[in-house]
């Protein structure tokens, strides 16, 4: 680039400079365009913010609409006077209440309802009261669109109102109700529809269920407050078949079950409140159970958080039933077929009967007896007694055999004594078995024979201790010096807890515990009779422990019923009885003779040695065989050792 180009752009620059200063507005021009700019984004900003009003407006007014369709429901009924309205028939007396439309008590006639505050029972009631006020609550909560409804907060209107039917109803303007209709069975059953007309718009197109919170401050009924607690479940139904519940002795807080449920109970020993859905309380519902003090006069906290059907245009009613009454095994059957869904429910396993073995004993023995003789109208103390008689009558031919085995070994004692004389040092103690087994087998007799049978009675006296604490019946009944059966009947009294032993002694379990350390001395006596060599020394040593047992038995039994340990203490005494007479109709004579000529027959004929006898027989030779094969081992080894 030469001279010349140079001064040519700088020409160029220094006219477009020039120019540009020459047409600049002046400053008094430059403020002018500032304002109107100002002026015209102002105008622009206010437009914008006017238009995300008025967007902002039409949007609350279209909230506030549907806020004020939803809460028209509580304009009217947020407010008013808790009247209650009595439904009764001749079994229950069932209160409800306007605000909330549920039942706030519930009364079952025909139990007697213990003050438990006097302890006489001077001041009982005539009729139980299952729950009444605060303890119980229960509201249904529907989900709308921008709000919640729940039940327990409204004021609704009863019409129709008669001894079995009401219902009960919340307006929420015009062509909009929520109704909860009630009628009574003529036993113990409520049925409830739940609908609402009028009111889809409040809620979400896909919305099809509700929200259940049941809560219940289950109350102490019987005066055995530890031995109630012990029965006292909230039990549940799984739609699918199979009952369980919650661990009665833990604090269990919102446990989740993943099964859906058709029924659910707040049960104690005796009563149950029951809710069961016609469609069922969807999966995961939430169940709590909290033990109460002894002395609050409650046993359990309970509650429920469920879900389950609610159609919001009102063409289908979610439907209940509910069940306020005793947990009587024959009766809940009977409800089922009162019940209005036609559902499986197994409510009579709100009647504990024990597991699967002891359940089918009670079940298909204990009940038809139980209700057999029930139905002669007799004390239910002669009951007991009849039932032990009868259970002794069909065990009898075990018990007669396992005596019989054991009359065996007695009579057979001096002649084991003398085949196993030689076997007294501790080594030789497997001899010594070899020996006795096999002089048993040379007379036929097993001594296992004498335990089965007595296995075989076992079922039979747990079936029992699982039924008579959960038999009703008994329930209120006296017997000679027992005021109620269900219950612990206590000869001392304090105001105050003795660690193992509670604030009574109950006569009945002093019976019991008495009765069993006789029974004891008596069958120890008999079995050392047949004892040989060292056996009677370590008899010596377990008698301890036999002992022990009875005083073991009255720190459990304590607290147990009056009918429980009743049972217990007349069915040791017909042992006792039953012992005694075999004892003294067997002539061991005449039965050393029977055994003398069986082995007379055994060693003529080995082959005619038949049954568990010559098992062990075989058994014992089989040992034999093996226990000189390797004897012949070792001293094979031991040569081996000493050639090396």
């Amino acid at each position: 680039m030469d001279k010349n180009n140079i001064i040519g752009f700088l020409l160029i620059a220094v006219v477009l400079i020039g120019f540009s200063w020459y047409n600049q507005p002046s400053a008094e021009e430059q403020r002018a365009a500032f304002v109107k700019d100002s002026i015209k984004h102002v105008n622009k900003s206010q437009s914008l913010k006017a238009t995300q009003l008025a967007e902002k407006r039409k949007q609350q007014a279209e909230r506030q609409k549907i806020l004020d369709d939803t809460t028209s429901l509580f304009h009217k009924t947020l407010t008013g006077n808790a009247e209650q309205i009595v439904l009764k028939n001749k079994k229950v007396e069932l209160t409800l209440n306007t605000k909330g439309a549920t039942v706030e008590k519930a009364v079952i006639k025909g139990y007697v309802g213990h003050n438990l505050k006097v302890k006489d029972g001077s001041a009982d009631q005539k009729d139980v009261i299952l729950f009444n006020g605060a303890d119980q609550s229960l509201s249904y909560m529907l989900s709308a669109k921008e709000t919640n409804i729940n039940t327990s907060d409204l004021y609704f209107v009863p019409s129709q109102v008669t001894d079995s039917t009401v219902t009960f109803t919340a307006n929420a303007g015009e062509g909009k109700t929520l109704t909860l209709k009630y009628v009574l069975g003529k036993d113990y059953m409520l049925h409830m529809q739940l609908s609402a007309q009028g009111m889809a718009g409040l809620f979400s197109p896909g919305t099809q269920t509700m929200d259940v919170n049941w809560k219940d401050k289950v109350r102490q009924q019987e005066r055995g407050f530890t031995f109630e607690n012990r029965y006292a479940t909230l039990t549940y139904h799984k739609s699918e078949g199979g009952t369980d519940y919650l661990n009665e002795g833990k604090e269990i807080t919102d446990e989740a079950i993943e099964d859906k449920i058709d029924w659910i109970a707040f049960k104690n020993q005796f009563f149950s409140a029951v809710m069961i859905a016609k469609n069922d309380f969807q999966n995961n519902a939430l169940m709590t159970s909290i033990p109460q003090e002894k002395g609050s006069g409650y046993l359990k906290q309970y509650e429920a958080k469920m879900k389950t059907f609610f159609d919001p245009t009102g063409k289908q009613a979610s439907e209940f039933d509910f069940y306020y009454g005793p947990n009587d095994f024959r009766l809940l059957q009977k409800m089922e077929g009162e019940c209005h869904f036609g559902k499986d429910l197994q409510m009579q396993r709100l009647v504990y009967l024990g597991w699967p073995l002891f359940r089918i004993i009670n079940r298909w023995f204990t009940l038809y007896v139980f209700d057999f003789l029930t139905g002669m109208n007799i004390n239910m103390g002669i009951v007991l007694i009849l039932i032990t008689l009868l259970l002794k009558l069909l065990t009898y031919p075990m018990v007669k055999k396992s005596y019989m085995s054991s009359a065996k070994m007695r009579v057979l004692k001096p002649k084991l004594d003398e085949a196993t004389k030689q076997f007294n040092k501790p080594e030789d103690q497997m001899q010594k078995q070899q020996a006795m087994m096999s002089e048993y087998a040379k007379y036929g007799v097993s001594p296992l024979s004498g335990c089965l049978p007595m296995l075989i009675q076992a079922p039979i006296w747990i079936a029992m201790f699982n039924f008579v604490p959960n038999a009703i019946q008994l329930r209120g009944e006296s017997f000679l010096w027992i005021k109620d059966l269900s219950t612990f009947d206590p000869i001392w009294e304090w105001n105050h807890n003795i660690w193992l032993i509670g604030d009574h002694l109950s006569l009945t379990c002093i019976l019991f515990c008495v009765a069993n350390v006789l029974y004891t001395v008596m069958t120890m006596r008999q079995q050392k009779d047949q004892m040989v060599g060292q056996q009677a020394d370590q008899m010596k040593m377990m008698q301890w422990m036999m002992f022990l047992m009875p005083v073991m038995f009255f720190f459990m039994f304590n607290d147990y019923s009056a009918g429980l340990n009743f049972y217990y203490f007349v069915s040791l005494f017909f042992s006792a009885a039953i012992m005694w007479a075999l004892r003294k109709t067997t002539n061991d004579e005449k039965l050393l003779a029977i055994l003398e000529q069986r082995y007379q027959e055994n060693k003529a004929n080995p082959k005619k040695q038949s049954g568990l006898a010559a098992r062990l027989q075989a058994i014992q030779d089989m040992q034999k065989k093996q226990q000189e094969e390797l004897h012949r081992k070792q001293e094979e080894l031991n040569k081996k050792k000493r050639e090396l």
